[in-house]
């Protein structure tokens, strides 16, 4: 496989053609906040956190990172004013599904995100879909899925495929980056998976 020079944070970096930004960055041991990243699946882009400004051949953009393929002499910058300016908000969005959440906490504390900036809509999940798809890429079970569209998205489990599946996994329960999968699964379990016949 060829190999491919760009610069991140005016550092050289050589990395394999068909990398992601976010590949070739942590490649060379520079980081870049992500929450729905996962190195076992597919590219997503969905927390939008990875954002990095780009410049090829003269021209200056944002693109997400874990998603944005490398190219020969790309010039990267990862921090600058206005990409933790949007990170910030990013977060503050975020926090106001999850509030309590530790890994936006700790984020919340490096770009100076208010954790009150913006109404509370407390659902506990910001919709990063590890787990969605962990269990549709690596597991091929499908036991939690995503539930209606736009701002009423949901994550739910699957109860009939959940019952037979889930007790003997649950490898997703620590990729919730706030938590909210385990108390959800709880949930569903007490309300819609079978119970075992008692014995006496």
């Amino acid at each position: 496989m060829s190999e491919i020079r760009l610069q991140i944070d005016n550092k050289e970096v050589t990395a394999k053609a068909g990398m992601t930004l976010l590949e070739a960055a942590q490649s060379a041991g520079i980081e870049i906040p992500t929450l729905c990243h996962h190195e076992k699946l597919e590219p997503y882009g969905g927390c939008r956190l990875c954002i990095v400004e780009v410049e090829e051949r003269g021209w200056t953009k944002l693109v997400v990172s874990c998603v944005y393929l490398i190219a020969e002499n790309l010039v990267v910058r990862t921090r600058s004013e206005k990409i933790d300016r949007i990170r910030k908000t990013i977060i503050e969005l975020l926090m106001t599904h999850a509030p309590d959440s530790p890994r936006l906490k700790e984020l919340a504390e490096e770009y100076g995100a208010v954790r009150d900036r913006f109404e509370k809509d407390a659902s506990f999940c910001i919709h990063c879909g590890l787990c969605v798809r962990y269990c549709a890429e690596v597991k091929k079970k499908n036991a939690v899925g995503f539930v209606d569209r736009g701002v009423r998205k949901e994550i739910s489990f699957i109860p009939g495929i959940a019952a037979k599946e889930c007790n003997s996994c649950k490898e997703c329960f620590p990729l919730c980056p706030t938590s909210y999968l385990q108390a959800a699964f709880v949930l569903v379990e007490s309300l819609a998976f079978p119970k075992a016949p008692q014995r006496f």
